[in-house]
């Protein structure tokens, strides 16, 4: 008889260098990252992990950086996550960005957040440095991948530099680091949400919320353990990503596989075989499209979709044929692969319905920047159809809304709530109610089991497929440069013949310019101006779509266009 492999339940986490310690102790050498770099295959051990961030914390310290405001951004790398840890370990405050952003958009929120230091990986190598006399606040600026070119300034510290320093110095009995008493109130990390730095908001996160929301996120997914394998496909910026896909995956002594690129990420599958995932929906699409396309190139859809209602029809009854009907199917994704959490979007529930013929439960959650980002997901056995689950245990949840209504706003209490907006104190004070409570700005109910169902989204904000969030109001003002072809616009997602969101412009013309035009002229005019605008934008932002309308938005007195009014 095959020996189970030992599990443990996770420890309850009770601050973040605690959290990595204890994985040090309890699985020294097990692997927690597997990744690639300069296309070389390498791999991260808990205890490995431990020594970085106390290293890299004791030398924030040496520098005089415990307690600052420290910047990272880029592609995801172990180190991006030591500096993570070592920054909130030591009271100070993370500042992770987008890596997507213009270099203009990165330093101002740079200077905004007033930070002391940058980390950053390959990508951004002489990209900052150039723009240092923008950055007056920025004493170092620490690139994770050694480069010659880069490293010829007294501001310039690599990070291994700064490892074999902390190292050094721990060496010779250095304990500023290890000493310093966790501050789990103070403010631990800033997110800045999509949009432009008019726009934007900075999001205030403690360390108390990502130690309950870490601890909320292993409560509810009690299917994991130190046995899983997942790999790593989001990135390190995104809040889910940093609670669900890095610290609760170290609390349980799972094995993180980064994946190094978007389009290996169906040979990664298969070649590092995960059986969990954690992912938005945009790469589930992507997975269940190549899944059918293969099976179409083949002509055996008719036969699949047959194969598939017998083989739910005996799991009725505890007859489990997956396996042996759909190996072909998930052996191209690894063929081990058995849990995935989805969360950032919605998720198409023929998607879901679909996994789980094939053997691969899709468990589907809810989660907003502002509660780090877990509020609630679908537990395993206990999945319901549409519903993003219940609470996780480290908040409550309620519905506002007026008696005579079925839905109202989903509002939230507990200790992942962030503290505010970076200052801003009249949008702090717009998202708590009277009481404490947290407005979501998302419409829904619940049912009598606290099962939450998302029926509307109140604010304008357009989510996409990968979990990304645009602003449209962002979008429609680079478009109003445009008044001499563009008189109005209203940027929304429409979903397509996929189901995915597509962001498109509804545009109504300048009168002055199209008076004299055909409807094909003022057509490739309005998108030729779009083409300009895109140019200027992240790609996730971009226009796709432009539709084109006769008549002036329907406005209110204020002459504000009625948004919801455009279909």
């Amino acid at each position: 008889m095959k020996k189970e492999a030992q599990r443990s339940t996770p420890k309850i986490v009770t601050d973040l260098l605690q959290l990595v310690r204890t994985g040090a102790e309890n699985f020294p050498d097990k692997e927690i990252y597997i990744y690639q770099e300069n296309k070389q295959e390498k791999r991260l051990t808990y205890r490995q992990n431990y020594e970085h961030v106390i290293w890299f914390g004791t030398a924030l310290c040496e520098l005089g950086l415990a307690g600052k405001h420290i910047a990272v951004v880029g592609d995801t790398h172990p180190s991006y996550m030591t500096t993570f840890l070592s920054v909130i370990a030591s009271n100070g405050t993370i500042v992770p960005l987008d890596k997507d952003l213009h270099d203009d958009a990165l330093i101002d929120f740079m200077n905004i957040a007033e930070v002391s230091a940058v980390i950053y990986t390959e990508n951004f190598n002489r990209r900052l440095i150039r723009h240092a006399d923008r950055l007056p606040t920025v004493r170092y600026y620490v690139p994770i991948m050694d480069w010659s070119e880069d490293c010829n300034g007294e501001e310039i510290v690599p990070f291994n530099e700064l490892l074999s320093l902390g190292r050094r110095l721990r060496e010779e009995g250095n304990t500023a680091f290890t000493d310093i008493q966790p501050d789990l109130d103070h403010l631990a990390a800033i997110l800045f949400t999509s949009g432009t730095t008019g726009t934007s908001k900075g999001v205030m996160l403690t360390h108390r919320n990502f130690v309950a929301a870490t601890n909320g996120s292993d409560q509810s997914m009690t299917q994991f353990n130190q046995d899983n394998v997942f790999v790593d496909c989001l990135p390190m910026n995104h809040s889910y990503e940093i609670t669900c896909g890095q610290l609760a995956i170290q609390n349980l002594g799972a094995t993180m596989v980064i994946n190094d690129s978007i389009k290996n990420v169906l040979r990664n599958f298969a070649k590092y075989k995960p059986n969990a995932l954690m992912l938005v929906p945009l790469y589930v699409e992507t997975m269940y499209k190549k899944i059918w396309s293969e099976i179409d190139k083949k002509g055996l859809r008719k036969q699949v979709r047959a194969m598939m209602k017998l083989s739910d029809a005996l799991l009725k009854v505890g007859i489990d044929l997956r396996p042996k009907f759909f190996s072909r199917i998930t052996g191209a994704l690894g063929g081990n692969l058995k849990h995935i959490v989805v969360g950032g979007a919605p998720m198409r529930s023929e998607i879901i319905k679909d996994f789980r013929s094939f053997g691969i439960y899709i468990l589907e959650g809810y989660g907003i920047t502002e509660c780090s980002p877990l509020v609630a997901v679908n537990r395993l056995g206990a999945e319901r159809a549409h519903s993003v689950g219940p609470a996780v245990e480290c908040c409550r949840v309620r519905i506002d809304k007026q008696p005579d209504e079925e839905t109202g706003e989903i509002v939230v209490k507990g200790e992942n709530v962030m503290i505010g907006y970076y200052k801003n104190p009249e949008a702090t004070a717009e998202v708590f109610t009277e009481d404490g409570w947290f407005r979501t700005g998302d419409i829904g109910y619940m049912d009598k089991d606290q099962y939450i169902y998302i029926t509307g989204r109140k604010k304008n904000v357009i989510i996409l497929s990968n979990g990304k969030n645009v602003f449209p109001e962002e979008i429609e003002e680079h478009l109003s440069a445009r008044s001499d072809v563009i008189a109005e616009s209203v940027v929304l997602g429409r979903p397509n013949a996929s189901g995915e969101t597509v962001i498109t412009v509804v545009v109504y013309p300048n009168p002055d310019f199209s008076k004299e035009k055909s409807a094909e002229e003022v057509l490739e005019a309005v998108k030729a101006a779009v083409t300009e605008v895109n140019k200027s934008l992240p790609v996730y932002k971009q226009v796709r779509d432009v539709e084109i309308r006769d008549t002036e938005f329907e406005k209110t007195t204020t002459r504000k266009i009625k948004r919801f009014l455009v279909k």
